[in-house]
């Protein structure tokens, strides 16, 4: 019997899985990574999105309030707290993204996150003060946007904005104005202000 000493034997390769990773791209926590699971619906803000967004919103968020809605992977979120907002408030319904939300915070040390794990519709219909910023990346699929704006309406200070990420172009009522809107690739977005009468 004569035995292939030299002849390589191929082991089934077994796949482990994905982690999820996207990078705060400005502020204290430049370059850090943040991980998120795979779940419907989610899919971080693109970096070139999120460059241009805090562009028109300034490099610094000091002393800022900020919501993130549906806060999904949390970049949007904190990419604003990296940038020094006084307190970001991230929603997310989803209990297993809300679990990996809370295991960043905790890596990152970020004391200026408050973590609700809560539907965002439910939150926004709540008393919850007043807020700089809110960001608002609603699922695409969702008819979300016309409902949050008008219930956003009293929770915005003088000259607060809206940030609105969206699958289709979005039209605001009358209530708000748009300050500044891109297109990258199948991402529509705008930054939205409050009309006071």
């Amino acid at each position: 019997m004569q035995w292939c000493v030299n002849a390589p034997y191929d082991f089934p390769k077994v796949r482990s899985p994905e982690i999820n990773k996207v990078r705060i791209i400005g502020g204290t926590h430049r370059s850090r990574l943040i991980e998120f699971p795979d779940a419907e619906d989610l899919r971080p803000t693109p970096d070139r999105v999120r460059e241009t967004l805090f562009n028109w919103l300034g490099q610094n968020l000091y002393g800022k309030r900020c919501l993130d809605l549906f806060a999904g992977s949390g970049a949007l979120g904190f990419e604003a707290a990296s940038r020094e907002a006084a307190q970001v408030v991230m929603v997310e319904n989803n209990r297993a993204v809300y679990q990996v939300l809370q295991a960043n915070t905790k890596k990152l040390a970020l004391g200026n996150v408050a973590l609700r794990c809560e539907d965002g519709l439910k939150f926004a219909r709540q008393e919850n003060g007043l807020f700089d910023v809110v960001f608002l990346d609603p699922p695409f699929k969702s008819d979300y946007l016309p409902q949050l704006l008008t219930l956003l309406q009293n929770s915005m200070t003088q000259g607060g904005l809206v940030y609105v990420e969206s699958g289709t172009a979005f039209e605001p009522d009358a209530a708000w104005r748009s300050v500044k809107r891109a297109k990258a690739g199948a991402v529509f977005y705008q930054l939205l202000e409050r009309t006071w009468a």
